[in-house]
């Protein structure tokens, strides 16, 4: 941002973000939109803010600048490629780029009651944003969709991997299917926000490159580095919620005691924590919570904290070389499930199952994993969603089946509820 910037202060009118969304949406190429929902998360979930830039960068000058500035930005699964002896051949339902980063010539955080607008001409941006006008017209065509594996497909995949865990190739594999479709012109700003009030998250984020839009409702973060300390919070195991408290604790419980989400959890902390040694300080790699439970809207999750102190100038590249993708998407080993993923997957991940963040002037960081969430190509006016479970030795086709239905049941439910879309074609 321009040495001359200044920042003001304006209050939090109650339809001021939707009449940025769309303001930015009209007026920039890129932008990114954070937001925690403000739910409790171990050591927080994103700061709330806004920010808008025309001028893309590649990831490989970010943070490698002494005068860096704010940049924001996304990582596709595929991006893998580039890191390991990988390729990705499977259909691309959204032609994303692999990795999509920017700097922003506005920068906007909200408060509880009051907006703080940091840019050239912060009174002039304010007047135009409480001016916009925000259009509710639905549109008259239906939303189509269509979904990768019904339940027999799905159980014949999940027999197959577990073939090869009972032959010792693997011990754990993330396998995803997917929704896509033709999703009809509209606001994708709506879609955004109707999926926040579905399922509030602490790393929800709405995102715009050119003519993509990611609209992310995402419970887990990947990475956030606070001055030289690293920190991972991979999540494996989940169950739904309880139709009454009873029911819930219940549920909690359940989870909490499962031997297999513990198993299934404690392989990926132990891939987290052999990544992070790559890049720490030697005997600072720490678990500081293990099988923590914490309860959502719809789904009650399993997430650990890995932590390290980063040796000396390590950069933002070599961090992500050294940790993407994140293990909680791919399973263990690492290699070997990313090639059998391309092997059984229908889909290419693109955007679903990377990462996308913001890092500060200092360095320090924020990135979440890019899942629960939509992606939309406005201009031709598609879209696609995966979700996905870890498929273990112990693990059951049916209830892991079900697992994706809980995951996916969110984004279902907001466009059905924006669109009424015609019946699923499996």
């Amino acid at each position: 941002m321009p040495e001359t910037d200044s920042t003001i202060h304006i209050p939090l009118n109650p339809s001021w973000v939707e009449q940025m969304l769309v303001w930015g949406r009209q007026r920039f190429s890129y932008f990114g939109y954070f937001h925690s929902n403000n739910i409790p998360y171990p050591q927080g979930g994103f700061d709330h803010v806004f920010y808008a830039g025309n001028r893309a960068e590649p990831l490989e000058r970010i943070g490698k600048l002494p005068d860096e500035k704010p940049k924001i930005g996304i990582i596709g699964y595929d991006q893998k490629n580039k890191y390991e002896k990988l390729y990705s051949h499977n259909t691309s339902l959204v032609d994303c780029p692999d990795s999509v980063f920017f700097s922003p010539e506005v920068v906007i955080q909200l408060g509880e009651d009051v907006v703080q607008i940091t840019a050239l001409r912060p009174a002039e941006i304010a007047d135009s944003i409480q001016s916009t006008k925000v259009l509710r017209q639905l549109p008259g065509e239906k939303l189509t969709m269509q979904v990768s594996h019904n339940q027999q497909a799905y159980s014949s995949i999940f027999s197959q991997v577990r073939d090869q865990i009972l032959e010792g190739t693997i011990y754990e594999l993330n396998f995803c299917m997917d929704y896509h479709g033709s999703l009809p012109a509209q606001e994708p700003e709506r879609v955004f926000l109707e999926l926040c009030s579905q399922s509030p998250m602490p790393f929800s984020a709405f995102f715009k490159a050119k003519d993509l839009f990611l609209c992310c409702a995402s419970p887990e973060r990947f990475l956030k580095k606070t001055g030289q300390n690293l920190l991972s919070q991979p999540i494996k195991g989940s169950v739904k919620r309880g139709s009454n408290p009873e029911a819930d604790a219940q549920l909690v419980k359940s989870l909490a005691e499962s031997e297999k989400e513990r198993a299934e959890n404690l392989m990926i902390v132990d891939l987290m924590r052999n990544d992070l040694s790559r890049l720490a300080e030697i005997g600072s790699v720490k678990v500081t919570e293990l099988f923590g439970i914490y309860s959502f809207q719809s789904i009650t999750q399993m997430i650990s904290s890995i932590s390290c102190r980063l040796k000396n100038k390590v950069t933002f590249e070599e961090i992500i070389s050294k940790t993407f993708p994140m293990g909680s998407m791919t399973g263990a080993p690492k290699i070997k499930c990313m090639e059998l993923i391309e092997r059984y997957e229908s889909f290419k991940r693109s955007w679903f199952s990377g990462t996308l963040g913001y890092i500060d002037s200092s360095g320090d960081f924020d990135f979440c994993v890019v899942i629960r969430s939509l992606v939309i190509d406005q201009s031709k006016n598609t879209y696609y969603f995966g979700v996905g479970s870890a498929i273990t030795l112990d693990a059951n086709a049916t209830d892991e089946y079900q697992e994706c239905q809980l995951k996916a049941a969110p984004i279902l439910k907001t466009l059905k509820k924006l669109y009424q879309p015609n019946p699923i074609i499996s």
